[in-house]
């Protein structure tokens, strides 16, 4: 994650979302939905930075959708009630629009926002960031990746 961070704070999302898709395949099954739907947000930055409104907009709403589908206590993810994780990402595949997701491994943290908060993050800052990107973009903001980089733990917003 730590990667991932440095490279959004330089301006390279795209390359944080190779990070993100790395650990998303290569880690445990379990991480794989969190991973993914950052991988998501990356490569939707990386949309939105380069003029592509419509599909940035669409990638950071739909690992946004992700990530919320993460942020539910524990015992609610696991009776299966609430959102699925990953239901709201649909089947496509490819380098600009497929589960472009990827993460890094590392043990499940407490933080400051409570324990089983994966990796220290606040997924509910980091969907609110997304989909306030989106709306946005989608109205004609122009975006620099590095100024717009959400923070992934300790805030999701830059102080």
């Amino acid at each position: 994650m730590t990667q991932a961070q440095r490279l959004l704070d330089a301006g390279m999302p795209f390359h944080a979302h190779e990070v993100f898709e790395d650990a998303w395949k290569s880690g445990p099954g379990e991480a794989a939905p969190l991973w993914r739907a950052l991988a998501q947000l990356a490569v939707g930055l990386t949309h939105c930075a380069r003029g592509n409104a419509v599909g940035g907009a669409r990638l950071l709403r739909r690992g946004a959708a992700a990530l919320a589908g993460l942020d539910q206590p524990r015992d609610a993810a696991d009776t299966g009630s609430g959102t699925a994780a990953g239901s709201e990402t649909g089947p496509e595949t490819g380098p600009e629009t497929g589960p472009d997701v990827g993460h890094e491994t590392g043990p499940r943290a407490g933080s400051p926002a409570g324990p089983g908060v994966p990796y220290g993050m606040d997924l509910g800052g980091i969907v609110r960031w997304a989909r306030e990107l989106a709306g946005r973009v989608e109205g004609g903001a122009v975006v620099d990746a590095a100024a717009e980089a959400p923070r992934l733990a300790g805030g999701a917003v830059r102080a």
